[in-house]
């Protein structure tokens, strides 16, 4: 009996150990932090892993996720400087650096975060006008993350972000807003439409410009080398009356009599071609004309040596007239007019 006795309190007491053992035991998983209160009051913050505290002395007090967490910010009216009210919601990260803070410093952390936000929300845009708070989303959310972050510090967690969802003016705003844009885009390409017509004005001003210049040098180019042929054929000119005069000088009639008749047969050649001339009436001195290409024929035998009629001398033509009466018809022989170019012609 006594052995048996003996046997049951061994047991009892094994037993007594493992349950100690086990009691002082603690395994942390892995984005968890515990804190150790000693009758009450904190002592130490147990890492993940394996670790011990007393029995019966000590506690697990506060079982802190130290992960980066995610906090929904709900929607709230907010009423801009310029008195509009809009409708903006949000979402904000934080993480627990200290455990022990974040435990004992603050109660309900979620709800302290979650009201700290939406009150500074209010506040940052509260101090915008609408315009300003629609188009400065990054501004908003550096100034709410900066502000948050300083007001969480004392609880031992960082804020790593905070982001405005959406913001929703009223309807009749949105309306509003959105004839404005309207009229702000019409207004804009008005503004491009007329500037186009400017640059195109003035690109064709610009080359009619350059197309007058280049017509006027064109013009200039044409009168100058128009001058200096004129003034070449002056000189031309000028050298054969030259020549011409020279050789009369020199005693020379039939240099003139080629000249002279050489200038009758171009008026004459100019007459004809005349677009207004249809009749050519010759005058009865046009047989100086003949006079005169006799008087050039004679030259050109002397100068070939070909046998011809005498130097200078044109073979007399008499020319015959009817004069008509009412009673007779009288035919006449009259002498041909002399040569006024040939100076050896006979006259009568």
């Amino acid at each position: 009996m006594n052995l048996a006795g003996l046997d049951i309190v061994v047991i009892a007491l094994v037993v007594l150990v493992i349950l100690i053992l086990f009691a002082g035991i603690k395994t942390i998983p892995q984005g968890y932090q515990y804190t150790v209160e000693r009758f009450g009051r904190y002592t130490r913050t147990l890492e993940p892993g394996l670790n011990l505290i007393i029995p019966f002395i000590d506690r697990i007090g506060a079982k802190m996720n130290v992960m980066e967490q995610v906090l929904d910010i709900p929607t709230q009216e907010v009423i801009t400087r310029d008195n509009a009210s809009v409708s903006a919601d949000g979402v904000a990260f934080y993480q627990i650096l200290n455990p022990a803070q974040a435990a004992y410093q603050v109660a309900n952390l979620e709800n302290a975060i979650l009201n700290l936000t939406m009150t500074n929300i209010r506040s940052v845009m509260g101090s915008m006008d609408l315009d300003e708070l629609l188009s400065n989303r990054d501004v908003i959310n550096d100034k709410l993350l900066r502000v948050v972050d300083e007001a969480a510090n004392p609880w031992g967690i960082k804020i790593t972000r905070v982001e405005i969802k959406d913001i929703a003016p009223p309807k009749d705003l949105v309306d509003s807003m959105g004839r404005q844009m309207k009229a702000e885009r019409e207004k804009r390409a008005q503004v491009l439409e007329a500037e186009g017509a400017r640059n195109a004005q003035i690109l064709r001003a610009e080359g009619a410009k350059q197309s007058a210049i280049l017509e006027a040098e064109g013009q200039r180019e044409a009168a100058f080398r128009d001058a200096e042929a004129r003034e070449r054929l002056a000189e031309a000119e000028a050298k054969a009356t030259k020549v011409v005069s020279e050789a009369i000088a020199a005693g020379s009639v039939q240099a003139i009599n080629y000249f002279v008749a050489q200038k009758y047969t171009e008026a004459m050649a100019a007459i004809g071609k005349a677009p207004n001339s249809k009749i050519v009436l010759m005058p009865m001195e046009a047989s100086a004309l003949v006079g005169s290409l006799g008087g050039i024929g004679a030259i050109a035998r002397e100068v070939f040596g070909d046998g011809g009629p005498a130097q200078g001398t044109v073979t007399p033509r008499t020319r015959q007239t009817t004069t008509t009466t009412p009673a007779t018809t009288t035919t006449a022989s009259t002498p041909a007019f002399r040569n006024p170019f040939d100076p050896t012609s006979q006259g009568s």
